[in-house]
């Protein structure tokens, strides 16, 4: 069994946890309050700032060039998704430049620039998977046929797109490449789900 797979797998009870959250079913039914989604937009750039350095970090200890060569298209796509989150912000009234981090988004950051300056690639990479693997999910768990147009009908589309489930496969294969099954890597993946658990909490709990 691939490590990637036997990681999600091992997090099925977060996932769906996830999935469940009144943040997440909020955006699923466009119903989910303004403000909740615009503190969201400010706090998920912050943190995608932070997630594009953890590339460039990883992708400088990468032992091979084909690892550098996806951590560093990795870390693009990351910029692109900002632009994404330049135009939630242009929509909803929200001053990025202004942002402040909140609690559940700086323990986050800190965690993932923590272990990619003090650990090596496959710790890193364990510990930026659950980002794209669980967003991919979300999006494509998310997404119906027919689905009606709402606030956050672009949120879904972005993340239930084939784009970016091969970003979350290419980071699964760095996973694969450089990390094992060992307790201090399933610790690692887990503590990530469970950060992004608590970003949605933290965007909730704003109303």
């Amino acid at each position: 069994m691939k490590t990637s797979y036997y990681l999600w797998q091992a997090n099925q009870d977060l996932r769906e946890a996830c999935l469940q959250h009144p943040f997440v079913l909020g955006i699923a039914d466009g119903g989910l309050p303004q403000n909740s989604f615009a503190y969201y937009v400010a706090q998920d750039a912050f943190f995608l700032l932070a997630f594009a350095r953890a590339y460039s970090i990883a992708a400088a200890k990468a032992p091979d060039w084909e690892g550098f060569e996806i951590l560093h298209n990795l870390g693009s796509g990351v910029l692109e998704e900002l632009h994404l989150h330049q135009g939630y912000a242009a929509k909803w009234g929200v001053n990025l430049q202004e942002a402040k981090p909140g609690i559940a988004t700086r323990r986050y950051t800190d965690f993932l620039l923590a272990t990619a300056w003090g650990s090596g690639v496959g710790l890193t990479v364990a510990a930026m998977t659950p980002c794209l693997r669980l967003y991919a999910f979300l999006g494509q768990q998310l997404a119906k046929p027919n689905m009606p147009e709402h606030a956050f009908s672009d949120w879904i589309l972005t993340y239930s797109s084939p784009e970016f489930e091969i970003l979350a496969s290419r980071l699964e294969s760095l996973v694969d490449r450089y990390a094992e099954s060992i307790p201090e890597v399933e610790a690692t993946y887990r503590y990530a789900m469970l950060c992004e658990r608590d970003f949605f909490q933290a965007a909730w709990e704003v109303q």
